[in-house]
């Protein structure tokens, strides 16, 4: 049985797209030591850049491909057309069983289209959702769905519930994650009719530790482990998130280059946050989990730079390691094909 984690890489997607991730896969080749690479995409392009940023030859090996999924291509379209294009082919490797893990910093409706086509959703999961992780009183709140579907019936959100828990255990190491329902009050007559079924299918759930309803500031005070919701308020929420903590960083500082006496001490007070500063670098957290695939899919943000990046090749590696699907399907009473223990040999 192998025991190394094998990432594919979708080197064409994103925004800077190879310049920036081969030197995101050889910073990352140095830090896990166990981690092989498949970088799929412009074969000229990636010989010249794993050439010039020295990548061990024997933990990398070059997929090539002759097509592109462009950040406006429709994710329907993509279905029909382009059979050569990086995303697609990486996401393939998963399927064959050469890779226990797909990353791309793509089209993100191509990739969720694409990844249900080629692998299939599990059984008992009518949609799959986006998970990422957000930095929320000294600690981890996962967030699902951030926008793959964009409305969501109340038995879809239970089962957003059930695989944010599994992942949560895993991913975090919590034993009995706390579960809340994000919503416009705590009382349980608040919210949508929606909402309402959810939120008592989700107190009837033998299995998780449902603790109702939160807020908005609740979810950044730490209040529950995982936060379920449909795809448009957990985008919202992400892109507001991110957007705040850049604007906190952005006043910082304009706030220590407006007075001298914070001139002066601006390389102490630096220091003394960097902490805080990097503990609330949405880069830190880049990499979103697709989650109800047969397989491990994760998302990178397409502005993402080299450090980010990196981040988001963490975390697939973190999730393919963990064989994420195999232990949402055990949880919702079968066993996916084509999991990671069955394909590695």
């Amino acid at each position: 049985m192998s025991t190394s984690i094998r990432l594919a890489i979708d080197v064409m997607g994103g925004d800077f797209g190879p310049r920036c991730i081969i030197p995101a896969v050889a910073h990352s080749l140095r830090q896990i030591p166990d981690l092989q690479v498949l970088l799929v995409g412009d074969a000229k392009q990636i010989e010249h850049l794993c050439n010039k940023h020295q990548l061990p030859s024997g933990r990398i090996r070059c997929i090539p491909t002759t097509q592109i999924i462009l950040a406006d291509d429709p994710p329907a379209s993509v279905l029909r057309g382009k059979p050569d294009a990086s995303m697609r082919v990486a996401i393939q490797q998963v399927r064959d069983g050469h890779a226990d893990a797909c990353l791309s910093a793509g089209n993100t409706g191509a990739l969720m289209v694409l990844s249900r086509s080629i692998l299939g959703t599990l059984d008992k999961i009518e949609r799959p959702a986006i998970m990422a992780a957000l930095p929320v009183a000294g600690k981890t709140c996962y967030l699902l769905d951030l926008g793959a579907n964009v409305d969501c019936s109340a038995l879809q959100l239970v089962q957003f519930a059930v695989m944010g828990a599994e992942a949560a255990r895993e991913l975090s190491g919590l034993s009995d994650p706390r579960i809340g329902l994000l919503n416009i009050g705590k009382e349980v007559n608040k919210g949508s009719q929606r909402v309402r079924e959810a939120s008592e299918l989700l107190r009837q759930h033998e299995t998780l530790n449902y603790i109702g309803h939160v807020e908005g500031d609740g979810l950044f005070r730490g209040d529950a482990d995982v936060v379920v919701c449909d795809g448009f308020v957990g985008n919202v929420v992400l892109k507001a998130s991110e957007g705040l903590a850049s604007y906190m960083q952005a006043e910082l500082r304009t706030a220590l280059r407006a007075n001298l006496v914070l001139r002066c001490l601006s390389p102490l007070l630096h220091f003394a946050l960097r902490p805080m500063i990097r503990r609330h670098d949405p880069g830190c957290y880049n990499g979103a989990s697709l989650l109800g695939l047969k397989g491990v899919v994760v998302k990178s943000h397409g502005g993402a730079n080299e450090d980010a990046f990196s981040a988001a090749i963490d975390r697939a590696a973190q999730a393919g390691r963990s064989n994420l699907p195999q232990r949402i399907a055990h949880r919702l009473g079968m066993r996916p094909a084509g999991s990671r223990d069955t394909q590695a040999q």
